[in-house]
């Protein structure tokens, strides 16, 4: 699996160029850490990943996930998954409910229930499965919502500088914790982060004005 960003620009409705021509190729198992200042136009191109892309913005080039080109395919139909600073559980949803809910339609009736509940054991979270969010800690809802994110079977993720908003401590036991995640699932990632604690080892990097280089 890979994720290709193929001569990609993106525009301002002005016409102004918010990045050029930007080539790159993820493959399964990776990931690569995009940097660089405010509104140089990394969450903007997680968006154009994903398919919600603002009208504020326009784009050329193509987008292929698994050789099948993402252009004029719907967001909800993409199989992209995103994580981002704030966790964004459903706050009327008890946790295994949070988790049954991005579960593929395949899954019906008490099987939902059923694979949300295996989900949390492997989490070491059963406990929480009738909790609901503001019951639990921050470092819980963030495992909650990175296993949410897996659960719905992506074929990339996306990560919006997803440790941003955790303690020191718990930051750097989660960020090992998702990387090796995101490792088991196999599937290309693209991490926007300020911060270069939070790059893997020896990973690739793309420091604006985007270029590759290796942490």
């Amino acid at each position: 699996m890979s994720l290709c960003l193929k001569n990609l620009t993106v525009r301002k409705l002005d016409g102004s160029v918010l990045f050029d021509s930007l080539n790159m190729t993820i493959d399964s198992g990776e990931v690569v850490s995009l940097m660089g200042p405010s509104g140089c136009g990394k969450s903007t191109l997680l968006d154009v990943i994903a398919g919600h892309l603002s009208e504020e913005f326009s784009y050329q080039g193509e987008v292929v996930l698994n050789e099948r080109p993402l252009d004029s395919v719907p967001a909800h139909q993409r199989k992209v998954g995103i994580l981002f600073q704030d966790d964004l559980l459903f706050p009327h949803l008890n946790i295994w409910e949070n988790l049954a809910f991005a579960l593929p339609n395949t899954v019906k009736g008490e099987h939902r229930k059923q694979q949300a509940i295996e989900a949390l054991e492997q989490i070491s979270l059963s406990q929480l499965a009738y909790s609901y969010p503001e019951q639990i800690s921050g470092g819980q809802r963030a495992r909650v919502s990175l296993t949410r994110m897996l659960l719905a079977q992506p074929e990339v993720a996306l990560l919006d500088e997803p440790f941003s908003k955790l303690d020191k401590q718990l930051r750097s036991q989660f960020r090992d914790w998702v990387f090796e995640q995101l490792k088991v699932a196999n599937v290309p990632a693209l991490m926007v982060t300020h911060d270069e604690q939070d790059i893997p080892d020896n990973s690739r990097v793309l420091n604006w004005p985007w270029e590759t280089s290796h942490a």
